[in-house]
């Protein structure tokens, strides 16, 4: 792509002048060679003194309380990257060129919006901050239909989408795009993790049977379930379809009971999971011994928030997470101190992603030295980096999906209070979560957007 000018060298395109080389002389093929550089781009924040990002997050649906945490994180960001409060993980995260200054010396604003959990309404309110309020970026969502639709908003507008907490495969393999960045792992990385855990505590000779939330997301993860635990000699019974935001699940799980399997697998999410497993254990499934063993119940992806609207029926059940604020390394204990510091209480893995999710892309901002969008993705493109949170982690360049350590987790058995009910089982490291940046296809598409 070459070298892009700064944002006051484009202004001076802009206006029709030329721009000095070294020697002094005009250098104007830029304005005629590359189209790029002879027009603004989209919410171009020029000589404003202030800049505005966009968090778009479910603040109604299933997915409410995940969106909450989001929202919160995305806030405290705000107040960091503006020079207010105690500065967090900007303290330890490295290599930075944050200064606690705005943006490029420009403060920040931001704007709010609820995606319902509903790809079209998230896809409708990111189009207003874009259009109505003037956003530079956007980020946020707890639902990967959510995210794969707002991440082809992004590129069709050329406004850079830094991906909240969507865990489906599709995000950054078929439907990645170059306008969008994911911090969160995805559901490969869970299977690939989860599956020797579970040989280990409940054997090699089981019988499994799925309940998946009927999207993007559900039906990767159940896919990269059924493929992890047959390869350690699992077998899967059958894999049921359910409608997100059911409430009442009963329907789905008696048949599992009548099955022969001895294992459910819930691929849900949110407030689904917390009903579907408190159901489950309700009809008395984890008191049943089939097939000469104990019933046992897992739940793939996993949260904090999610064992503590479960409760009792979460102890003992294993599952994923891409976070923990109970984590030893420097950037955990610098968020999560100052998380607790503004709300009372520890954070959540969907505060963390998307709290790491500002502060990454105001860092590329700075490194590019420029708002422009596709300087910034050049930024984010490979960047390696660490003290946000669960260690050594990279933005790969072909996929734009992070790669670090993956969590397996427990709900505690013996829980001291409602902060302190999940257990870090393994930390999983990357080399055995990791895969070609051409699994799943997709393409990203151009840097230069005529949007």
């Amino acid at each position: 792509m070459g070298d892009f000018p700064k944002d006051d060298q484009r202004r001076q395109i802009l206006k029709g002048g030329a721009v000095l080389g070294a020697a002094g002389i005009a250098a104007p093929s830029l304005i005629y060679t590359r189209n790029a550089w002879a027009q603004d781009f989209r919410n171009n924040p020029g000589n404003a003194k202030t800049v505005k990002l966009g968090f778009n997050v479910p603040q109604t649906g299933p997915y409410a309380d995940e969106g909450a945490d989001q929202l919160r994180a995305m806030q405290l960001a705000a107040k960091h990257l503006n020079g207010e409060g105690d500065a967090g993980a900007m303290s330890t995260f490295k290599p930075s060129k944050l200064k606690g200054n705005g943006i490029l010396g420009k403060k920040v604003e931001y704007v709010t919006g609820d995606t319902q959990t509903k790809a079209d309404a998230a896809r409708a309110s990111a189009k207003r901050m874009i259009e109505k309020d003037g956003v530079v970026m956007f980020s946020g969502c707890s639902s990967s239909a959510v995210a794969v639709a707002c991440q082809s908003l992004a590129q069709e507008m050329g406004v850079i989408y830094m991906v909240g907490l969507s865990h489906s495969n599709d995000t950054t393999m078929k439907d990645r795009r170059r306008y969008g960045f994911r911090h969160f792992f995805n559901a490969y990385m869970s299977g690939q993790a989860l599956a020797p855990v579970l040989a280990q505590e409940y054997g090699k000779d089981r019988r499994a049977y799925h309940l998946t939330a009927d999207y993007t997301w559900g039906w990767t993860q159940e896919e990269s379930l059924k493929a992890a635990t047959e390869k350690i000699g699992w077998q899967t019974v059958s894999a049921v379809r359910t409608p997100l935001g059911a409430g009442d699940f009963s329907q789905y799980i008696t048949p599992a009971v009548n099955s022969g399997a001895d294992v459910l697998i819930l691929n849900h999410y949110g407030k689904d999971m917390v009903n579907s497993l408190r159901q489950a254990v309700q009809f008395g499934l984890r008191d049943k011994q089939v097939n000469g063993k104990r019933f046992e119940i897992v739940v793939p992806l996993y949260s904090e928030l999610m064992v503590q609207g479960a409760g009792e029926a979460a102890q003992g059940i294993l599952g994923t997470a891409n976070w923990h604020w109970e984590l030893p390394d420097e950037g955990t204990k610098a968020f999560a101190k100052s998380y607790a510091k503004e709300y009372g209480f520890p954070p959540s893995q969907a505060a963390q992603t998307c709290y790491a999710q500002q502060l990454l892309y105001a860092n590329a901002v700075e490194t590019a030295g420029t708002f422009y969008p596709p300087e910034v993705i050049k930024a984010l493109e490979g960047f390696q980096f660490d003290g946000l949170g669960v260690g050594p982690t990279e933005y790969r360049k072909g996929d734009h999906q992070c790669f670090k350590d993956v969590l397996v987790v427990r709900g505690k058995e013996n829980p001291s209070g409602k902060w302190d009910m999940l257990e870090i089982v393994q930390v999983v490291p990357r080399s055995q979560v990791e895969y070609p940046d051409s699994l799943g296809g997709g393409e990203l598409g151009p840097y230069d957007v005529q949007a």
